[in-house]
């Protein structure tokens, strides 16, 4: 904390701590919330409840980054050097995860094409199968 004092230090250390704490405080309040367990109901969107999360997660981690890991005292080059890697990384997990997603779906689709095409396979068989029987009867 560069130009600080020590007790101006200990005093901004404390602060950012103490946001940190209330920001998870809230997450908690906030998942239970969402969950059912405060306030009664029924469950709320998962979706919105992971939003939130993100969001919230997000945050925290700018704090840490920005105080304790000292980058509001760096050059703005720095700052990119590290955020935009970090920022490049992030795409490339939700990139994954939304490319998985379809090939998840994709897979689902083949499976119930295969299942459609062999039932279509064994009733050829079976009727193959009935009239070689037929003709070696006759």
């Amino acid at each position: 904390m560069g130009h600080l004092s020590y007790e101006e230090s200990k005093s901004k250390a404390l602060k950012i701590i103490l946001i940190l704490a209330a920001i998870t405080f809230v997450e908690v309040i906030i998942c239970l919330w969402f969950k059912g367990h405060i306030g009664g109901g029924e469950p709320k969107s998962a979706v919105m409840l992971g939003a939130i999360m993100i969001a919230m997660s997000l945050l925290k981690a700018y704090l840490i980054v920005y105080e304790f890991m000292h980058m509001k005292y760096e050059l703005p080059g720095l700052v990119k050097t590290v955020l935009l890697p970090t920022l490049l990384l992030v795409w490339a997990v939700v990139a994954f995860f939304m490319e998985g997603d379809y090939w998840k779906n994709r897979r689902g689709e083949i499976l119930e094409k295969d299942k459609s095409e062999s039932h279509l396979q064994l009733e050829y068989d079976s009727n193959k199968i009935n009239k070689d029987i037929r003709r070696m009867s006759h």
